[in-house]
């Protein structure tokens, strides 16, 4: 592979500025989280300043609770040119508990940028292990399926002449 850091994780307690009417965190709040650390991946996965691209199927599987240990794990499943796909689990849990449950993940695209702005080159992100493997084409059909959905917008709105 290469000596640059694959992952990163986040994790800290959920606070009540965090939650919603319902005493629950905020989904907003997650998806925060998640840009957050996906961003810090990559940052150092590439050396580079990043922006986020896309986010792709946040499903929100449980709740949060205020002062539940969360625990975010960002890594990078694949590379292009200069994008870096980083797949976010998140977990939470009491502090007691010994094993945090799955609350959401999802797959998010960033960019590497020069000092210019513009697309550079990030080093290349090669699946060894199994899961690695099963991540990696996950992240590649989760691209795919983007592309086709949003070239089918584009081409719904250009008939509409818009």
């Amino acid at each position: 592979m290469s000596d640059h850091v694959r992952n990163v994780e986040f994790r800290f307690l959920a606070e009540p500025t965090h939650v919603n009417f319902g005493g629950k965190v905020h989904g907003g709040m997650v998806m925060k989280w998640i840009d957050q650390a996906a961003y810090a991946c990559a940052a150092r996965w590439s050396g580079q300043y990043c922006v986020t691209v896309s986010v792709g199927t946040i499903r929100f599987r449980r709740p949060i609770l205020v002062g539940h240990l969360v625990e975010l794990d960002a890594k990078v499943v694949h590379t292009g040119t200069s994008s870096m796909h980083i797949f976010i689990q998140v977990r939470s849990g009491t502090t007691q508990d010994t094993k945090l449950a799955e609350t959401n993940h999802c797959i998010i695209t960033f960019v590497a940028l020069d000092e210019q702005g513009k697309p550079t080159a990030v080093p290349a992100f090669v699946a060894t292990t199994e899961e690695d493997k099963f991540l990696e084409q996950y992240a590649i059909q989760m691209k795919d399926f983007s592309q086709s959905v949003e070239q089918q917008m584009l081409d719904f709105y250009q008939q509409k002449g818009e």
